[in-house]
């Protein structure tokens, strides 16, 4: 993987399992069941999205099968009861979809799934053709990333280029995914932006940060068995 900021293009899943407009309802539950999927792009025939067919959405028929709302529910959800009739994916999906670009970083998608409830999304070019699916597991893969892999991404692009300084003179220990900067820097004032680069690299679970000015001792011994 690329170093940070990892991109939705780094961890999306290229094969995604899609249905067209005029898919049946029948067929659309059976292509669910069958690809142990739990929602599915809607493609026009040159490959652009133009909507999304979930689990969810396939149960508003169920929801509504032997119930008889009142007047305020009715109101309140018009367009669950008008889908709950659908018989095609054009009729039954939710548009336009929501989607993200191959470019997007984790945190947007991650933010646009927050904001909107949603578990995946579809990843479409600039001009909306579908290029892969990118789900909530997708976006923890950069927790995977080995301590050793995000201590050298830690040296190389926060610790050299902030600092200024050897590798020597600022260790970096990473034990699952929580790092530890000890060390003496000439500048301090730089203490807190290297806490929040650091933060900031993809896989990071926690930071703390005991460096100190010349001449000034450690606020604590360095584990010495942690430090990679």
């Amino acid at each position: 993987m690329h170093h940070t900021p990892h991109i939705v293009g780094d961890v999306m899943t290229h094969t995604v399992i899609v249905v067209g407009p005029q898919a049946g309802f029948k067929e659309m539950v059976e292509t669910l069941e069958k690809c142990k999927v739990s929602a599915m792009p809607v493609l026009e025939g040159d490959g652009r999205v133009v909507g999304v067919v979930s689990e969810a959405d396939l149960l508003l028929k169920e929801e509504f099968r032997d119930e008889d709302p009142n007047h305020i529910e009715q109101m309140r959800r018009l367009d669950d009861l008008r889908r709950a009739g659908a018989v095609t994916a054009e009729q039954l999906m939710s548009a336009p979809a929501v989607t993200v670009r191959e470019d997007a970083t984790l945190a947007q998608a991650a933010r646009t799934m927050a904001l909107r409830t949603l578990k995946r999304l579809p990843v479409v070019d600039s001009e909306g053709m579908l290029q892969g699916i990118v789900s909530r597991s997708d976006l923890l893969k950069v927790f995977l990333r080995t301590d050793e892999d995000l201590a050298e991404e830690i040296r190389r692009d926060v610790v050299e280029n902030l600092f200024r300084v050897s590798r020597e003179s600022v260790q970096v220990s990473v034990v699952e995914g929580a790092v530890t900067l000890s060390g003496s820097v000439r500048d301090t004032a730089l203490v807190p932006v290297a806490t929040r680069l650091v933060r900031a690299v993809e896989g990071v679970v926690d930071v703390e940060c005991d460096l100190v000015g010349p001449g000034v001792g450690p606020t604590r011994p360095p584990d010495a068995g942690s430090s990679l």
